[in-house]
């Protein structure tokens, strides 16, 4: 029986200066190719058994939030599109690119517009190879990438001419990197009680995952779908008061004013959950929310 096969997901991270736009999001075929033998030759210096496995990328550049969804789809789309190309079965060590043609690319790659513009632009790759030696660049990658991974400066010229960008900093984080920094953003842009419910959506979907810390709002992860609870102003202050005393007292105006805090709270969980592909309900509760999330 052959080996299974072990791909290790990762991306190019490419920092941008203050108010840098991208002339383009996708490279044709050629200077797509020209990357990724750039990124091939950087993560042979970091794994040297990394030039042994099948690399596979995309001539575009993403958002986090586009790479850092459930199922990691965007990984998924390339290796789908790279298990069909030819030359397999040589004993790994291609490299397959894939660019643009009449501005189009294949499959499920076209970045999205509706992301575009962020401070922080990700080129996809993907490692596949034997499960042993797989396994081995895979945990190289994981102990390495966050603290020497930067990427070759002529690499980094590279990218930065094809796409338009203006690079500060660009380096090699894989999809476990992506998460540690992502969280760290978000405890920064105050979204910090959310992140374990994404990353339970992210890491482990089929697990339970809530969100119950007044003032906060109720969210629960559960069968790859979040479920807020839509409250009532007498129900948001009998639970908020419950859990710290508050809201007993509250006047028209004050009740009026938290209520439409969280109710803006609410609105932006929603958004971040549904940005990264988790589907969002709001279920309207009538008696105890948690009983009925």
């Amino acid at each position: 029986m052959s080996e299974p096969i072990l791909h290790v997901l990762g991306a190019l991270a490419l920092e941008l200066t203050p108010g840098s736009s991208a002339a383009r999001d996708a490279l044709p075929q050629r200077e797509a190719g020209e990357l990724g033998a750039a990124m091939a030759r950087d993560l042979a210096r970091f794994a040297p058994q990394a030039a042994t496995l099948d690399l596979t990328t995309t001539g575009a550049h993403y958002d986090p939030v586009e790479l850092l969804r459930p199922g990691w789809p965007v990984h998924r789309e390339l290796d789908q599109l790279g298990a069909r190309a030819p030359g397999g079965g040589s004993g790994g060590g291609r490299i397959i690119a894939f660019g643009s043609h009449d501005g189009r690319l294949p499959g499920a790659l076209s970045p999205s517009p509706d992301y575009a513009g962020g401070p922080l632009r990700l080129v996809p790759w993907s490692l596949a190879g034997a499960g042993d030696v797989a396994s081995e660049v895979g945990e190289a990658c994981e102990r390495d990438l966050m603290e020497r991974g930067m990427a070759g400066a002529d690499t980094a010229l590279l990218a930065q001419e094809a796409f338009g960008l203006q690079v500060e900093h660009a380096r090699y984080l894989t999809m476990h990197d992506l998460c540690a920094l992502m969280a760290m953003q978000y405890e920064h842009a105050g979204l910090a009680p959310l992140w374990p419910v994404l990353e339970t959506a992210l890491l482990s979907p089929e697990r339970e995952a809530w969100l119950d810390a007044p003032p906060e709002p109720l969210l629960r992860y559960a069968g790859q779908e979040a479920r807020i609870a839509l409250l009532t102003p007498a129900a948001w202050r009998a639970r908020n008061a419950a859990a710290n005393g508050d809201g007993k007292d509250m006047d028209d105006e004050r009740l009026q004013r938290g209520f439409a805090h969280y109710e803006a709270r609410q609105r932006q969980f929603a958004a971040v959950l549904r940005a990264h592909g988790v589907a969002v309900t709001f279920a309207h509760c009538q008696g105890d929310p948690a009983a009925e999330l």
